[in-house]
């Protein structure tokens, strides 16, 4: 699986994961919503699926994507750890401001 971060760091790929959150839709449909060529499109999907994001499946003769929990969960992962860290501090603060000791 490649880097979540990369993937979702290009703003015309967090837009497709957006358009995917509603429903799955082919790839020329996806890239009737750019003004950017199909195989740019098609290049951010790439980078996309590799991460986890998105789904590909063909549907006769079309291409269809669809959104995938693996490359959030990643993302979730890394940000509960930071929640963790921040809460953390946040309580020493409140405990040190309180008069506690151990802070």
């Amino acid at each position: 699986m490649k880097d979540p971060f990369y993937a979702i760091g290009d703003p015309g790929r967090r837009q497709i994961l957006l358009l995917l959150a509603g429903t799955s839709m082919s790839i020329n449909t996806i890239a009737n919503n750019f003004e950017m060529s199909r195989p740019a499109v098609s290049k951010h999907i790439k980078i996309l699926a590799d991460a986890g994001f998105i789904g590909i499946t063909d549907v006769g003769r079309e291409r269809h994507c669809h959104l995938k929990q693996e490359g959030f969960a990643a993302l979730q992962k890394w940000i509960q750890f930071f929640d963790a860290f921040w809460l953390d501090k946040l309580s020493n603060l409140e405990r040190l401001m309180n008069g506690e000791a151990d802070a």
